[in-house]
C-alpha cells in the first residue's frame, strides 16, 4: 500500500482515481506551514504539490519519499538539486493545461487591444460615446508575435495565432527550424533584435538563472511603441519595476501579467495602479475542464509511477 500526501486539494476527479485504486491510499494536507510539512509528509511515499515549495528544510525529514507529482509544468518551488542527489523523481501535468494558458494569453491579448475594459466603464458610467474616439484599438489580423518558449503551451498558442492570419516568430533555441516551420513559425534566433520587431511578445519559458529579469529595461526600451508583453509562465521573467517605467514612458503599449515575482503580489508593487497593465492571479489554468485534466493528470502520474507505467514526457530531467 502506498501512501500519498495530496499537498493543497486537487479537483475531485484526481482524488477519485486515488479513492478507487486498491494499492493507494491518501490525506489531503492543507496546512503547508514548515511546521506541520515536517510532522507529516515522513509517513508517505510520495506527494502531490501545487504551489506550495518544498525546500531541503522539510525534506530531509523525508527519508520515504520517492516521488513528487507537480500540479502544473513549473517547479521553480522544489529544490532540484536535493531530489537529484536524493534519487527524488519529479513529475509533471504535461499534457492538461495548453489549451487554458493558450486562451488566456488570447483573452488578454484581445482585451487589451479592443479597449475593453474601457469601453466597458464607458457604458456603465452612462457616457456611451463620449470620448471613445480617444481609445486607442488594433486588429490582429498580419500583426507579428514572438512566442519565447515553444513547448506544448506554444505549440497551442500558435494554432490560435495563425488562425487570426497573425504572423508567428519562435524564440527556443532548443528546438530546430524544421520543427517550428513545420507548426507554422519562423525560428529566430536572436532575441534582441527579434523584440524590436514584434507586435506581441508572450513568454512561455521556465524561470531560471538565465531567464530571470530576461525582459529588463535595457530591452523594453528597444520595442515597438504599440507592442505588447504577456506573461502566463513564471514571474521573475520580466522585471516588474523595469516593465512598470516602460509603460508609463509610453515605451509600449501594454501588458498582460498572470504571474509575479512575489505570489500574492504585494499592495505596493506598482502594476497594481498601472492601469496599462492587465492582471490576473495565476489563475490561467483555472478553468472548469483544466482543472479537471489537471487533477486527473497529476494523480495518474503517481500511480503510473509506482505501477512503472510513467511516460518519459510527465519527467523532469535532473
Amino acid at each position: 500500500m502506498y501512501k500519498i500526501a495530496v499537498i493543497e486539494n486537487i479537483h475531485e476527479d484526481g482524488i477519485k482515481l486515488f479513492q478507487d485504486h486498491p494499492n493507494f491510499e491518501f490525506e489531503i494536507i492543507n496546512d503547508v506551514s514548515e511546521k506541520n510539512l515536517i510532522n507529516k509528509l515522513p509517513n508517505f511515499d510520495g506527494c502531490t504539490l501545487r504551489v506550495s515549495k518544498l525546500l531541503p528544510n522539510v525534506l530531509n525529514h523525508c527519508k520515504k519519499l520517492k516521488v513528487i507529482s507537480r500540479h502544473g509544468v513549473g517547479y521553480d518551488n522544489v529544490d532540484l538539486s536535493y531530489l537529484k542527489k536524493n534519487n527524488i523523481t519529479l513529475l509533471i501535468t504535461a499534457t492538461a493545461n495548453a489549451v487554458a494558458v493558450a486562451e488566456h494569453v488570447f483573452y488578454m491579448m484581445l482585451s487589451l487591444i479592443k479597449g475593453i475594459t474601457q469601453y466597458d466603464q464607458k457604458v456603465r458610467s452612462g457616457n456611451f460615446k463620449q470620448g471613445v474616439i480617444n481609445i486607442k484599438t488594433f486588429e490582429l489580423l498580419n500583426k507579428e508575435i514572438l512566442i519565447l518558449g515553444f513547448g506544448r503551451i506554444g505549440k497551442s498558442l500558435i494554432k490560435r495565432c495563425l488562425s487570426f492570419d497573425m504572423k508567428v516568430k519562435i524564440y527556443d533555441p532548443f528546438l530546430d527550424a524544421k520543427t517550428i516551420n513545420e507548426y507554422g513559425g519562423e525560428k529566430v534566433d536572436d532575441l534582441d533584435n527579434s523584440l524590436k520587431k514584434a507586435d506581441f511578445v508572450s513568454i512561455h519559458m521556465p524561470l531560471t538563472e538565465k531567464t530571470k529579469n530576461l525582459i529588463n529595461y535595457n530591452k523594453l526600451k528597444t520595442m515597438k511603441k504599440n507592442a505588447i508583453i504577456i506573461n502566463t509562465a513564471r514571474g521573475g521573467i520580466i522585471d516588474e519595476v523595469d516593465l512598470d517605467k516602460a509603460l508609463n514612458e509610453d515605451l509600449i503599449f501594454g501588458a498582460g501579467l498572470d504571474v509575479f515575482a512575489k505570489e500574492p503580489i504585494e499592495l505596493d508593487n506598482p502594476l497594481i495602479k498601472n492601469k496599462k497593465v492587465l492582471l490576473s492571479p495565476h489563475t490561467a489554468t483555472f478553468t472548469k475542464e483544466c482543472t479537471s485534466r489537471m487533477g486527473i493528470e497529476t494523480a495518474k502520474n503517481v500511480i503510473d509511477f509506482f505501477e512503472n507505467k510513467i511516460h518519459k514526457s510527465m519527467i523532469v530531467k535532473l
